[in-house]
């Protein structure tokens, strides 16, 4: 008997979501989302690539915001595609507005020392640290565990909406809009848990 022939995982580069982004039927659009996201996340830990991780960690760069919103956005929450698309924005998020972050992070991590401990923030936190942290969190797709990438990520939202409480310079909608990610995405962990998203 001849052994398995192992191939590397297709991987996301310049263009992959070309053919099916604009004018597609919505349901073709769901479906190859929904594959894109189990090549990402199932597909990484079978590579041997280590650039992988970066090229995840740079998606939204290559292949823009916009493009992955339009495949992955309308995805529930509880999916691969729609956790993929929470992480990437939070990221997006972060480095929009660093400095806001670190200030809301900062506010937020007295009142939220477990989440503090699970996002892996330094203290206090500095505009380049939490850059460095939100992309060390979306190398775990590749190289870690999805949930813990997951629990992560809820943690770091979660803190920031309790520092949105506490500066009191963010609307209600703001800081439930935050809270409501956390929640997401530390559903999305547990679900990971019990049974790998789909």
């Amino acid at each position: 008997m001849t052994g398995r022939i192992h191939h590397r995982p297709m991987t996301p580069g310049g263009g992959f979501f070309a053919e099916i982004a604009g004018g597609t039927d919505p349901a073709l659009l769901r479906e190859a989302g929904d594959l894109a996201a189990t090549v990402l996340v199932r597909g990484a830990r079978e590579s041997d690539d280590p650039a992988l991780a970066e090229r995840i960690v740079h998606l939204a760069e290559s292949e823009g915001l916009e493009t992955l919103a339009e495949v992955w956005s309308g995805a529930p929450a509880d999916t691969l595609a729609g956790s993929l698309w929470r992480l990437f924005l939070l990221r997006q998020w972060v480095y929009a507005d660093p400095e806001r972050v670190a200030v809301e992070f900062e506010a937020g991590q007295r009142r939220a020392d477990v989440a503090r401990v699970v996002a892996g923030v330094a203290d206090p936190p500095v505009p380049d640290e939490l850059r460095g942290m939100v992309d060390d969190v979306l190398r775990g797709i590749a190289r870690g565990d999805f949930a813990i990438t997951l629990f992560r990520a809820a943690a770091f939202a979660r803190i920031v909406a309790a520092g949105r409480a506490t500066i009191g310079e963010s609307s209600h909608e703001e800081i439930t809009r935050m809270l409501g990610l956390s929640e997401q995405l530390e559903a999305a962990g547990h679900g990971e848990i019990d049974h790998p998203l789909a």
